[in-house]
């Protein structure tokens, strides 16, 4: 018998479609535009890291390392949470490397969610966020970011509001994408005292925690107190070290929660790719002073793309890390979805509408997010396009 169409993706499935990006980059390629839409940097990490790789490949590092990732790997990421927050790590039983920061939320859901229980997230969110939670049959409950002319901030009171008693997991992105906020110290306790007081674990997607600007300081929520024993801290070296196509990423947590996420993430994709575990272990331990130069240029960058959207008309809301800047249509032309879809025919740049990032609601409907994770080069191409139809 043949099934009816559109009967045989599972329920859970069934709305996770093409994205808005796969949209926007045929739109870049079909009109030679450059693209800002999606946040991948355009040079490779350090030379030292790639020969590393290099060598473990020739030198046979080619089969299965093990499930958890290879010692050395673990206890990079653990001294390095150590060194730099003071947060300390069992390498043996506390870390667990994983396929992209993407596997270890996706593993860390599923493993924690079950269906019709709740995930608290804030909104606009990383469009994974709602992937997983529909994956495992969980529910989201968004708590809204509002924005200003000084950033990004939300009410402590949406907070509290949106957790029932059948949350599960409070889900923290800081550096956060798309918005590019950095949680405070006083927002950071407020989400401590929710966890501790109504019995959360916490997932904190950490990916950008090298990438904040403006002499500002990323923390851990994990630092915080109550925390270390209910927060699943997750990393990678995609962005700190412009590697985005190794998928190379861990998890740091209580050694139950790390337990949990392994014996999911054993049945995803077993194991990560063995001949890059050890160059990114080289990266945790020696390349800090790359990730520093990085930073000054993506901030430099940051600055060249937020003036020219400026001048371009657009309010640029102040992004203090990671790779994206948020910046508001003009008052009374057209939504965000339509001005992005104009935007590679009247000035060759191609961006997102922030509200690809959210429910549907409408709540960001006049916010577009753009990278600015490329070259200074390709940024100061970036403002001569936006400029020149002013």
């Amino acid at each position: 018998m043949t099934l009816p169409a559109g009967t045989r993706t599972a329920g859970r499935a069934a709305g996770l479609g093409p994205s808005v990006f796969a949209e926007m980059t045929e739109l870049a390629v079909r009109t030679g535009s450059v693209n800002l839409g999606q946040g991948f940097p355009e040079t490779d990490g350090p030379p030292a890291i790639l020969e590393a790789a290099r060598q473990a490949v020739l030198g046979g590092s080619n089969q299965y390392p093990p499930l958890g990732g290879t010692p050395r790997l673990r206890r990079a990421a653990a001294a390095q949470r150590e060194k730099r927050y003071g947060t300390p790590y069992d390498p043996d039983t506390e870390v667990v490397v994983t396929s992209g920061a993407t596997e270890a939320i996706t593993a860390a859901v599923l493993a924690l969610c079950g269906p019709g229980e709740e995930i608290v997230f804030f909104d606009p969110s990383y469009d994974s966020y709602p992937a997983a939670a529909a994956l495992a049959g969980a529910v989201c409950r968004r708590v809204p970011l509002r924005p200003s002319p000084d950033g990004f901030s939300y009410d402590p009171a949406d907070l509290r509001a949106a957790v029932t008693p059948a949350t599960r997991v409070l889900l923290l992105n800081t550096p956060h994408n798309p918005t590019g906020k950095v949680f405070t110290h006083q927002e950071l306790a407020d989400i401590a005292d929710v966890c501790v007081d109504l019995d959360l674990v916490a997932v904190v997607d950490e990916v950008y925690e090298y990438l904040v600007y403006d002499g500002l300081v990323h923390r851990p929520l994990a630092s915080l107190p109550g925390m270390a024993e209910r927060t699943l801290t997750v990393s990678s070296a995609g962005k700190t070290f412009s590697l985005t196509g190794w998928k190379v990423g861990w998890a740091c947590g209580p050694a139950d929660l790390i337990a949990a996420v392994r014996s999911v993430k054993q049945y995803l994709t077993y194991a990560t790719a063995a001949p890059l575990q050890d160059a990114v272990a080289l990266a945790l331990e020696s390349h800090e002073p790359w990730v520093t130069a990085l930073r000054h240029t993506l901030s430099g960058n940051r600055d060249t793309l937020a003036r020219a959207l400026g001048v371009a008309g657009l309010e640029v809301v102040p992004a203090q890390g990671g790779y994206f800047l948020q910046a508001a249509v003009t008052a009374g032309g057209p939504d965000a979805a339509a001005y992005c879809r104009a935007l590679p025919y009247s000035s060759g740049v191609v961006a997102i509408p922030t509200g690809a990032f959210t429910d549907g609601s409408g709540r960001y409907g006049d916010l577009v997010r753009f990278s600015f994770c490329k070259t200074p080069g390709t940024l100061a191409e970036v403002a001569k396009r936006l400029t020149s139809r002013v």
